[in-house]
């Protein structure tokens, strides 16, 4: 029987954007995912890359950012897991997308959406590579503090997600 290597790759994408990474079944969610994020946010900043995993297996891409476009490619690069999409998005957040793209026909899982350091784990075989799970930023250092929670509500008024 054939043994899989576990590999934990390290994604990396310009500062000030997030990343969202998910996993798709048809050539057709790159385009999607592109028409999704420009009608959802106009003037969206955004770039995606798609693995398709089947065929000439190329990686496709959309996306109104170039920089963003070619972060995309080398997150794809980086994790080359078959059925995959990486969209990176500047001056928004996932927030303002996720439901969207979760609702896209194509999108089977979501795995990642953030802006934290982002290890995804991948299982290789002979046939290809599959994602098997994130680490997304760092564990916990302890359980917040009424200070804290005064902080986080302070944080989503100033940026705009609380009254």
């Amino acid at each position: 029987m054939e043994q899989a290597q576990i590999k934990i790759n390290m994604l990396e994408w310009p500062d000030n954007c997030n990343i969202i990474v998910g996993q798709s079944h048809f050539i057709k969610t790159v385009d999607d995912l592109a028409e999704i994020i420009a009608g959802t946010v106009p003037g969206a900043k955004f770039g995606i890359a798609f693995c398709e995993a089947s065929g000439p297996c190329l990686i496709r891409t959309e996306g109104t950012d170039q920089e963003l476009v070619e972060s995309a490619v080398k997150c794809a690069e980086t994790v080359a897991a078959g059925h995959t999409f990486y969209v990176i998005i500047r001056d928004m957040y996932p927030i303002n997308v996720l439901t969207q793209i979760k609702n896209c026909q194509e999108t089977v899982n979501i795995f990642a959406a953030t802006a934290n350091p982002l290890q995804v784990i991948t299982a290789e075989s002979t046939q290809g590579a599959g994602i098997i799970g994130i680490i997304d930023g760092f564990s916990p250092k302890g359980t917040e503090s009424e200070k804290d929670k005064e902080d986080r509500k302070s944080l989503l008024r100033k940026i705009g997600y609380k009254f």
